[in-house]
């Protein structure tokens, strides 16, 4: 007889965030045969994205305390995902949202944000994430009582969604057994957080944060410290080491994991596995074997343009 386990029962869609699958990655690293590797799917929160866990640390954290009330527009720079995490929030939480980005971020995350009622502000597409940073911060000084400004980039509480939940997380699922964990930078706060919680479970927890080889590059999301603004919340002291990552071994890693995993993520998520794989293949010539963990920030179909939503059919 087929046993199930049973189905949670949630008193809102805010209660789906977080609790991710953690997957191990077969066959991905053919030289590093000792070394186990795993994949954690925060493409399965409700809004598609790891964003959702800082995004909704944030708005709890800003109603608790009163900068975040029903007369505010919340506002906020975003590349997309985040972005889609406040706007799903802002429909279900009952707050209006507000969100500027550049114009060149993918016809997916514009349509969904706006799906939710929210309304988009396009920077500069050739500022990327820096040019929406100023001009999110040039509308709030203008108008400072009209929004609540999170700034996800200087928020204490995107690190703090992080060191409760991802890494516990993590941390429940793999014990003692993880030996390196490894992710991307964009607002640095996965890597601050989970890194902080993992260094004070086992400090033999190795650390590597992974940024675009270049200054221009093609791995949405992702920052480039040495020539982008920094995020407050980054503090390179915290992480064991900076890996450089190609654009080309992003993109490659992101086809590699949909034909042989079955896995259809987007080359931020890429980039990290591809990171994943060099840290295994390095863990395996100096000690024979270890256990790496990383992130799935978001699937493919996010970059994909979209068909039409229709109200109506002919067949």
């Amino acid at each position: 007889m087929t046993r199930y386990a049973r189905s949670r029962r949630l008193a809102s869609i805010l209660d789906a965030v977080g609790n991710t699958p953690l997957i191990r990655l077969h066959g991905i690293a053919p030289n590093a045969p000792g070394v186990e590797i795993y994949l954690k799917l925060e493409f399965a929160n409700p809004g598609g994205s790891v964003k959702d866990r800082p995004a909704l640390r944030m708005v709890q954290d800003a109603m608790k305390d009163g900068r975040l009330t029903s007369d505010k527009i919340l506002i906020d720079s975003t590349s997309g995902n985040t972005g889609v995490a406040y706007s799903l929030m802002g429909a279900a939480m009952g707050f209006r949202v507000h969100l500027v980005m550049p114009k060149n971020v993918t016809k997916a995350r514009k349509d969904i944000t706006q799906a939710f009622g929210t309304e988009l502000v396009f920077s500069d597409p050739m500022e990327g994430s820096d040019g929406a940073i100023r001009l999110v911060k040039k509308i709030v000084a203008e108008n400072p009582d009209k929004y609540f400004y999170p700034d996800q980039y200087s928020n204490p509480s995107n690190p703090l969604a992080h060191y409760y939940g991802t890494a516990g997380e993590i941390i429940d699922a793999l014990g003692d057994r993880i030996t390196h964990f490894v992710t991307g930078l964009g607002t640095s706060g996965t890597m601050m957080g989970t890194t902080r919680r993992l260094h004070e479970h086992t400090p033999r927890v190795t650390c590597v944060a992974v940024e675009p080889a270049e200054a221009l590059h093609g791995l949405e999301g992702l920052k480039h410290m040495g020539s982008s603004i920094v995020p407050p919340i980054w503090d390179p002291s915290t992480v064991d080491e900076i890996l450089p990552v190609t654009t080309e071994e992003g993109w490659d890693m992101s086809d590699l994991l949909a034909a042989t995993q079955g896995l259809h993520v987007g080359h931020s998520t890429g980039a990290n596995v591809a990171g994943a794989v060099k840290i295994a293949e390095r863990a395996q010539k100096e000690r024979g074997g270890g256990c790496v963990v990383t992130i799935a920030c978001d699937r493919g179909d996010r970059y994909f343009a979209p068909l039409k939503w229709e109200r109506k059919y002919v067949w």
